[in-house]
């Protein structure tokens, strides 16, 4: 297939690309600086977001949009801003130019997250459960409800709901290492809150898996199917360090320190990966302890 893929320099970006080409896909990658990202994943073709229209004149049979602005960093009301208007905005860019495109993709994959549940307590959910009524499961639901319209120039759409997803070189575990590290590490808030979590390869063996699950569409669940409370998820994250954990961090301080990103934080979301398991996709590492070991070795 040909396959267009935003935000290809991401954590999720730079993993899925190489399997793609791989696997003889040919990849369009898109990018605020196609040259840069073009060199770092060695592609022969990268446009930047203005290019869109000649992109899909190319001939395009699948999108994968992962683009956004990062969740990382210090939050305040003008970072909130920025992260939702980069997942709006820059999903009503591709959507305009595929409803340009003289033959549109025939399939859609636009991520998500799991903060579409909100504060989920004890309860397991999954992809059949109601938004929450935070600021995540408000951006989500818009997002969402945006990348769905994609269904009526015939795409095929999935909205992939990503956990936490764990990894080297990036994403959440790199901004969890360090305090660990230095044997800090602890329960967040009350720690009982559940943590519903994937593996990177996992997370993009998932993308192929439904580029080419016909019968597969609507909201998808990217998570491992054993979510864990907090409290054992960083006992799992010092054993991997071979570090203490025993420093907790109050619910008052984290959102004093983080402010809407505490929401995600210190929520309870204990997430089901039922439309996967229904698709028939197998995880290579479901269990946490062996998935830390190898992020951080």
């Amino acid at each position: 297939m040909r396959i267009l893929v935003t935000g290809a320099s991401g954590f999720v970006g730079r993993a899925l690309v190489p399997r793609l080409v791989a696997q003889e896909h040919v990849v369009v990658g898109v990018s605020r600086n196609p040259t840069k990202t073009a060199e770092a994943l060695d592609l022969a073709l990268t446009v930047d977001w203005s290019a869109l229209d000649e992109a899909f004149a190319t001939g395009i049979d699948a999108v994968i949009h992962l683009a956004g602005e990062t969740v990382q960093g210090r939050w305040n009301a003008e970072k909130a801003e920025r992260v939702r208007a980069s997942r709006i905005e820059g999903t009503q860019t591709l959507l305009d130019a595929m409803g340009r495109a003289e033959q549109p993709p025939a399939v859609m994959l636009s991520a998500s997250g799991i903060g579409f549940y909100g504060e989920g307590g004890e309860t397991e959910l999954n992809e059949q459960a109601g938004p929450g009524d935070d600021y995540f499961a408000s951006l989500c639901v818009d997002w969402e409800g945006l990348a769905g319209s994609a269904q009526a120039i015939g795409c095929r759409v999935c909205m992939l709901r990503f956990g936490i997803i764990m990894g080297p070189g990036g994403g959440a575990l790199s901004a969890m290492l360090l305090p660990t590290l230095m044997g800090i590490g602890g329960r967040l808030g009350s720690g009982k809150q559940w943590w519903s979590w994937v593996a990177l390869q996992d997370a993009v063996s998932a993308i192929i898996h439904l580029l080419e699950s016909d019968d597969t569409q609507g909201p998808v669940n990217i998570v491992a199917p054993e979510p864990v409370r907090q409290i054992d998820f960083q006992r799992s994250l010092s054993r991997a360090l071979k570090r203490p954990s025993f420093m907790p961090a109050p619910g008052f301080a984290i959102r004093l320190l983080l402010g809407t990103f505490a929401e995600e934080i210190l929520s309870s979301k204990r997430v089901l990966p039922s439309a996967l398991t229904v698709s028939g996709f197998e995880w290579s590492s479901p269990g946490l302890d062996e998935t830390l070991r190898a992020s951080v070795s």
